[in-house]
């Protein structure tokens, strides 16, 4: 009988001892953020425009993300500029670049670390603005407002 309170003790304390060892490994999760900028929003012919991508993750900063990548193009293009960007500083990651042809333009971050995903996007002008791209998912858009009105005429 000794011999079994024993067992069932160790037994017991190898259980607590791992239940404690677990709640110490598990940490809030977190999602990766991304900054992305660029300075000027408004830029003319052949000036630097400056790109940014400050990354994170929770409150820690991300200096060795898998790929960042930018993807640029001026709107109604078929061809994407895509470029590779290491880290410069403090989760940085920046390009600096200047552009020829006028018009509006997109950036597109694509960001993979901590085994997530991020791609955020913005727009900036170089010289006059050019037409800017439809909105993505604008026929669903509207496909969804058609469906709220006629479920609102039908009473629901």
């Amino acid at each position: 009988m000794k011999r079994l309170l024993v067992t069932l003790m160790a037994v017991l304390l190898g259980l607590l001892t791992t239940a404690c060892a677990q709640q110490e490994v598990e940490e809030e999760p977190h999602f990766l953020e991304v900054e992305l900028t660029a300075n000027p929003e408004k830029a003319q012919l052949n000036e630097e425009v400056t790109f940014e991508a400050k990354v994170s993750y929770g409150t820690e900063e991300v200096k060795d993300a898998d790929e960042v990548k930018f993807e640029i193009w001026r709107s109604q293009a078929e061809e994407h500029e895509k470029i590779v960007v290491e880290h410069d500083e403090n989760g940085i990651y920046r390009l600096k670049k200047s552009f020829g042809e006028e018009g509006t333009y997109y950036i597109i971050a694509h960001v993979t670390a901590r085994s997530m995903h991020n791609m955020p996007k913005i727009e900036f002008v170089i010289g006059s603005p050019s037409e800017p791209e439809e909105a993505e998912n604008s026929s669903e858009m509207d496909m969804d407002e058609h469906n709220t009105e006629a479920e609102d005429e039908k009473g629901h």
